[in-house]
């Protein structure tokens, strides 16, 4: 049963409340176009320096581990789901299904973390780090590729292995430095919207959302959308293109 809203609560340097949503809204829009233009520059590098590279960041694709970023992918379109539930509990009153959706919300954001580290590591292991240990040859590639990846038929693994021993090993190292600093960048994001999250938690537990009050909620899930849907972009560009 949907709990009685209470009163707007509206800080000392606003008119109304309607103005205060506003404020939130526009600087919450402003924060994630600045967001926008800051991966937008990574994406134009890496889409440059794939078409100079492009075999060489073809093999590097193959070297990712598909299945996991699949898996992560699933994750991340779950949590945007359950985000958008708790906002939606609090515009209908539903007080006490706020904090369970955001409580999916955090645990599906420290899954998908938890995917990725294991994925980190497998790379570490791997030598595939950018540095100096990074090491690569043909046949470090074929053991990759073939514990990661379902090849169609054989004859995929054979064209694999010979553009594997074509590509110079700097291009493929090229390749993980943007892997490392685009996912990189995209878990740290995560990182602090989970910090946000649990921030957010605990004013919904103290009972704070409601139909007339939940601009931090949903300002908090404008950034969360935005953050999945960077790697909605990261998907694709990193795990699937050049697969065919």
């Amino acid at each position: 049963m949907a709990d009685h809203p209470t009163e707007a609560r509206v800080a000392h340097q606003f008119d109304s409340s309607e103005q205060q949503k506003q404020a939130s809204a526009m600087g919450i829009w402003i924060f994630l176009l600045t967001e926008i233009m800051f991966f937008g520059a990574i994406f134009v590098a890496y889409a440059v320096y794939r078409g100079r590279f492009l075999d060489a960041f073809t093999v590097g694709t193959h070297l990712l581990d598909l299945r996991r970023g699949s898996i992560n992918t699933v994750l991340l379109m779950t949590s945007s789901f359950t985000m958008t539930l708790a906002v939606l509990a609090a515009r209908s009153n539903r007080k006490k299904q706020i904090s369970k959706w955001l409580v999916a919300t955090i645990l599906l954001g420290v899954a998908f973390l938890g995917v990725k580290g294991m994925e980190y590591w497998a790379k570490f292991d791997h030598h595939l780090v950018p540095g100096t240990n990074f090491h690569y040859d043909s046949a470090i590639a074929a053991h990759v590729h073939e514990t990661t990846t379902f090849p169609d038929k054989p004859s995929a693994d054979e064209h694999f292995r010979a553009l594997a021993s074509t590509v110079k090993p700097g291009n493929v190292q090229l390749f993980f430095g943007f892997y490392f600093t685009m996912t990189g960048l995209h878990a740290l994001h995560m990182i602090i919207g989970i910090g946000v999250l649990f921030f957010i938690l605990r004013m919904a537990r103290r009972g704070r959302f409601d139909s007339a009050n939940y601009n931090p909620l949903e300002v908090t899930g404008l950034y969360w959308h935005f953050v999945d849907m960077v790697w909605i972009f990261l998907f694709p560009l990193l795990y699937l293109a050049g697969r065919h």
